[in-house]
């Protein structure tokens, strides 16, 4: 079997890294110099497919399993570039950049994110791609149990992400502020798209990491495959304690209670419906709130309590407060990178 030419590194680690960089500063200098929001997160979805093309092109004889991974990341990569990128042509902006755009360091501080999250993400598929796994031979073939789970996972993710955000876009466009989104997936989870989204990730490593659990793989390499579990752990943290429900769950709670925007209905809505993990409303409920805590990660800093805020009752505050508060369903940011 032919192998795959090695270029700075045996794991492409090097390759995939600059072509990021370049990717993303090409981009950036478009959006600063221009200020255009509509390119930022088309420019992140889009950097996956061109690491997964390239990676894979490299190798002269790819196997089935090289061929589904970076197929399944080239759609995800696809399938959220195209939704982000039609929301923001709807919207014409995005708010995330309102005090960056026009400050050179922190505008790009941005962009050095993405670029960290497109590589870090990427590394399954970069790996599985790479010389120093495909000296290997041969490679299992395609089809083990793992690779069915693999599977699954990543059709369950992809389509719980795909359903979750046109269920949020459609109800924003035709509902007020007020309303709470608490219908479809959203009815069993107050963020189904992030846990999608981790899903697709540790869905692509569970695929990739094949031929190191099924003993075809040995030494550095290996310890590559496993080492690229670090894709679903930083998706993960990443939106779980920076840019997804600590942007969204205890500062949405709050403008809503502040301006006392159905806040009753949401309340309820919070008491009743998992943070993440999708689980049945009645049963989360009754649940004790020390298993809400642990099991059901909803950890006390997303938590919002009433009581312990400022004086004032909800609805009290003026018109233009209410107005500056108001946060939709309480999900106030997309929170991707």
């Amino acid at each position: 079997m032919s192998q795959p030419p090695r270029i700075l590194d045996p794991y492409y680690l090097a390759l995939t890294l600059l072509v990021t960089v370049a990717y993303q500063l090409f981009f950036f200098s478009i959006a600063f110099t221009l200020k255009f929001d509509k390119l930022t997160d088309f420019a992140g979805g889009t950097n996956f497919v061109v690491l997964a093309i390239l990676t894979l092109a490299l190798n002269p004889s790819p196997d089935a399993r090289q061929l589904v991974v970076s197929l399944f990341l080239v759609v995800w990569g696809l399938r959220l570039s195209g939704f982000l990128l039609f929301r923001i042509l709807k919207t014409g902006k995005d708010d995330r950049f309102d005090d960056k755009r026009d400050k050179f360091f922190r505008f790009l501080g941005f962009w050095v994110f993405q670029m960290v999250w497109v590589w870090t993400c990427s590394l399954p598929v970069t790996v599985l791609n790479s010389p120093a796994v495909q000296a290997f031979a041969p490679q299992p073939a395609f089809g083990t149990g793992r690779d069915i789970a693999g599977v699954v996972l990543y059709a369950v993710g992809l389509l719980m992400e795909s359903v979750s955000d046109v269920q949020r876009y459609r109800f924003r466009a035709r509902n007020d502020r007020a309303a709470v989104c608490d219908g479809g997936l959203f009815y069993f989870s107050r963020h189904p798209n992030y846990f999608g989204e981790i899903i697709v990730q540790f869905a692509i490593f569970t695929i990739a990491v094949t031929p190191a659990a099924e003993g075809y793989v040995t030494g550095g390499a290996y310890a590559a495959l496993y080492a690229s579990i670090l894709s679903g752990v930083f998706i993960t943290l990443l939106l779980m304690f920076i840019s997804g429900l600590p942007l969204s769950e205890r500062p949405g709670s709050k403008k809503r209670y502040e301006a006392g925007t159905n806040w009753d209905a949401y309340a309820r809505y919070l008491n009743r419906t998992s943070i993440l993990i999708p689980f049945p409303p009645q049963l989360y409920e009754r649940m004790p709130t020390v298993l809400k805590r642990t099991v059901f990660l909803e950890f006390p800093m997303y938590v919002f309590d009433p009581a312990k805020h400022a004086e004032g009752a909800p609805g009290e505050r003026s018109a233009e407060e209410g107005r500056r508060g108001q946060s939709g369903e309480g999900l106030v940011n997309d929170g991707r990178a």
